[in-house]
């Protein structure tokens, strides 16, 4: 099976990232079992070395278990909000399909765009507690010497108007702002590099 090429971050990815981490854990859960049967059908019976090899060569693909439930949780981006989310997105740097997650809390995040020093993020989920995400967002990313502003919106139309607001006034947004490019990302802007801080705090 051969899966679509979608970075973290791109509309589409959660669905490829749940193909792969299920081929994953298939695989690695497969091969000690696969030792564990045949070995008790060859020799006769389970008390053998074979068991105690099986059974600790099934803990990486407990591990990717852990790892499918997570992505499971993790909800797509509906198409249709991804399509008006994206006619509205211009020039600005955006990320799409996010599950950010903190030891208090998780959520859901559909898209965020970058902006100089800010960031603006829009969540469909109704259970969604925007404050104490958009806050720890924020910390983390300064943090990491970029100084931003995260709030987090729970209604579209409201983000959909921020983002052309964003892309109006995009010039004095950037203006003035210092920036030492990462020799790890000779490529990536500010934004860019302001969007992966975010990216890293997601699955």
């Amino acid at each position: 099976m051969k899966l679509m090429q979608t970075n973290k971050g791109e509309f589409g990815y959660l669905k490829r990232e749940r193909k792969r981490r299920i081929i994953i854990a298939a695989i690695l859960l497969g091969v000690p079992l696969f030792i564990f049967i045949s070995m008790w059908i060859y020799l006769g019976t389970r008390n053998t070395i074979w068991t105690i090899i099986a059974l600790v060569g099934s803990l990486p693909g407990c591990k990717a278990v852990v790892d499918v439930i997570m992505v499971m949780l993790a909800k797509p981006v509906n198409p249709a909000v991804y399509k008006k989310i994206h006619a509205h997105q211009g020039d600005l740097v955006m990320a799409y399909e996010m599950y950010m997650t903190f030891y208090e809390k998780k959520c859901a995040i559909d898209a965020i765009a970058v902006c100089g020093n800010t960031v603006v993020g829009y969540t469909s989920d109704p259970k969604a507690d925007t404050g104490f995400m958009a806050e720890e967002a924020q910390k983390l990313v300064r943090k990491n010497g970029y100084k931003v502003d995260v709030k987090i919106l729970s209604e579209l139309r409201p983000f959909l108007e921020r983002l052309d607001s964003m892309n109006a006034h995009k010039d004095s947004l950037e203006e003035g702002l210092k920036f030492t490019p990462d020799p790890r990302y000779p490529d990536f802007t500010r934004d860019d590099m302001v969007k992966h801080v975010i990216l890293n705090l997601c699955i």
